[in-house]
């Protein structure tokens, strides 16, 4: 039977190390790199079936290669696995898109449980944090419309007066792709226009 494929990203090498000889019995490590660049190429050249990585590392963060790993053709599940307890971190990590949420506090059999629900497509947030995280997330959707974080990231862009091709620079996706969000916007949320748009995001405290 094939072991998933998995990569690790992590500055302190030692620690991605003895990550490695921990998982190695259960799944297949691909590799490990140290920063969040390292991390897009190295998921570019081995396809691994998940990425374990930190929150916090060099040049681009984990959160924002979530977010960059999420994008059509490129999606490859992230696990995080961090030190940082905050909700506000952990409620970041969900909505950009991470698989799972993890302590390194915790326990290895809790980082197990994460990737293999990430796997099946599922989502695992630390047991301590779980809770808090989707009462934050259901409180921030009731404030915002219903409206998914993605189509948020587009509404803030428009209200702080970006194109359609700023925003696209700034989320990654193509221009074609945020006008499409801009019409599911507007269905939505029954207006007509893009200053209704706008002055929607700046009445819900969008346009910060």
């Amino acid at each position: 039977m094939t072991r998933p494929r998995l990569l690790i990203a992590d500055d302190h090498r030692i620690f991605a190390e003895g990550l490695r000889g921990l998982l190695e019995p259960d799944y297949e490590v691909a590799g490990i790199v140290e920063d969040g660049t390292a991390l897009l190429a190295a998921v570019k050249e081995h396809a691994p079936d998940l990425v374990v990585a930190d929150v916090s590392m060099p040049g681009i963060s984990g959160i924002d290669c979530v977010r960059r790993l999420g994008e059509p053709g490129r999606e490859t599940p992230v696990v995080l696995l961090t030190m940082h307890a905050e909700l506000e971190f952990a409620t970041a990590a969900v909505e950009a898109g991470a698989a799972g949420y993890v302590l390194k506090a915790g326990c290895l059999d809790e980082l197990r449980l994460a990737i293999d629900e990430a796997l099946r497509g599922g989502v695992y947030i630390s047991a301590s944090l779980a809770k808090e995280v989707f009462a934050a997330m259901a409180t921030q959707r009731e404030s915002t419309g219903g409206l998914t974080p993605r189509q948020q990231d587009v509404l803030s862009g428009l209200a702080r007066g970006l194109t359609a091709k700023e925003i696209a620079a700034e989320l990654h996706l193509s221009p074609r792709t945020v006008e499409s969000y801009k019409y599911q916007l507007m269905d939505k949320l029954g207006l007509k226009t893009s200053a209704e748009l706008i002055k929607y995001a700046l009445q819900h405290g969008l346009g910060a």
